[in-house]
């Protein structure tokens, strides 16, 4: 017998693992990552390549094009880097805090997404589903034939299909933005006196302006073009009606406690307003001032409106790098964070592969919450196939890469602008090349 394990060794050498060996192999065997601190080196990447953020970021804060950003890098599990560069508020020399708070706009449509898809795995509704078998008023849509400048008359002829919840997730229900469209869609709202919310009221509710929004006409045949628009405010007011709950109660419930995202909401709390950031816009010079009411027609502190009850699901959300971050990372480790499980490997799957078909978005592709990158896309920036992202309005964007285990958030405040584009591209840039292994 002893020869016989003498000989087994001998056949197949073999040392223990460290701990640290062991803990990397049980973190691949679950697919489970928390987000920790730590060197870059521990997550394949080099600091002294992460360094060149810095650089690039600070070049865009001296050319007064934007007044700071905080940039959130993790890989593997391992937040890399994670700074506030630059101001919050320039006027009064206030230095970015990498735990302020920022306006995330189209940033809340993940989320929201996410919420619809905890109540599809409950066997709540499938996603082909008419909407209107749960919001009546999207019972025989209508879309927009004809349209007159002039005086803002239209004619609508009846859609060949009801709008599923499949097309809300997707973005190809034919609602679109009236802001997008001002001529024509923003025209035919104001006609029928229709107000367009987006993120914040304290006058409105969200279900009285969608049950109202389901009477208005589409821009074309529901599943026939990928179009941007308020399909997932529709989709947070569906949230509400199957979940009996709010939608600010059920994303509290179900999605920020058990994640621990503390620091998102639609309205901040007193003792948090302190850290929302200040929002800057372009002037004609094409430098940031600050953003006023006044200038452009938005209230810039709508995140500390008292007795806000509006939830504005494509939209209406503020909240930090770090939650964000937890968020997309609970996403790659295939629906679990913390031990905690949210969502199945096969919900998160059909949540991030392409649900548009051969339908135009770019070189991307439209998953159920986020853009997916191809391999054209990723070809033209250094992105893995499959990478999923999105971004909102006011200077936030992000992005998630299955394959390089990869987390990346860079948030400043800045709308409208025309530089902030440029700099999302950079920081694609800048953190693949500090990946070193």
């Amino acid at each position: 017998m002893r020869k016989l394990i003498l000989f087994f060794f001998l056949l197949f050498p073999f040392t223990l693992p460290t701990y640290g060996q062991a803990q990397k192999a049980a973190q691949t065997s679950t697919g489970q990552r928390v987000l920790s601190p730590a060197r870059p080196e521990e997550a394949g990447m080099s600091a002294e390549r992460l360094a060149r953020i810095d650089r690039v970021v600070q070049e865009y804060i001296d050319r007064q094009w934007i007044p700071g950003a905080v940039v959130l890098v993790a890989r593997h599990g391992k937040v890399v880097y994670h700074k506030g560069i630059g101001k919050d508020d320039v006027s009064k020399n206030d230095p970015l805090q990498k735990d302020d708070i920022f306006r995330i706009a189209s940033q809340t449509k993940a989320i929201t997404s996410t919420a619809v898809m905890l109540l599809f795995e409950e066997g709540r509704f499938l996603l082909d589903d008419p909407v209107s078998k749960y919001i009546p008023e999207f019972k025989n849509p209508k879309v927009l034939q004809t349209f007159n400048e002039k005086d803002s008359s239209y004619t609508t002829v009846p859609a060949k299909s009801e709008i599923t919840i499949r097309h809300l997730l997707t973005h190809t229900s034919g609602i679109g933005y009236a802001a997008f469209d001002p001529k024509r869609l923003g025209a035919v709202y104001a006609k029928e006196k229709y107000r367009e919310i987006g993120v914040a009221s304290a006058e409105y509710l969200l279900g009285d302006q969608i049950r109202k929004l389901g009477k208005m006409p589409l821009l074309h045949q529901p599943g026939e073009k990928w179009t941007y628009g308020m399909n997932i405010d529709v989709l947070g007011y569906l949230v509400e009606v199957v979940s009996g709950k709010s939608l600010k109660d059920f994303l509290h419930q179900r999605l920020f406690e058990p994640l621990g995202m503390k620091d998102t909401y639609f309205y901040l709390p007193g003792e948090k307003g302190s850290r929302l950031t200040a929002l800057y816009r372009e002037n004609k010079a094409g430098k940031i001032e600050k953003y006023t009411e006044a200038s452009q027609g938005l209230a810039p502190d709508f995140p500390l409106l008292a007795g806000g009850k509006y939830y504005a699901g494509g939209a209406g959300l503020s909240s930090t790098a770090m939650d964000y971050a937890v968020f997309l990372q609970m996403l790659l480790n295939k629906g679990e964070y913390k031990g905690k499980r949210l969502l199945s490997r096969n919900t998160v799957e059909m949540m991030t592969m392409n649900q548009i078909g051969d339908l135009s978005l770019g070189e991307d592709k439209f998953g159920l919450a986020f853009s997916v990158a191809t391999e054209k896309s990723a070809a033209k920036l250094p992105v893995s196939p499959g990478t999923f992202s999105w971004g909102g309005i006011f200077g936030t964007n992000y992005w998630a890469d299955p394959q390089e285990g990869v987390v990346a958030l860079i948030m400043t405040q800045v709308y409208p602008t025309t530089h902030v584009g440029e700099l999302h591209d950079l920081f694609r840039v800048l953190v693949y090349q500090a990946i070193v292994d």
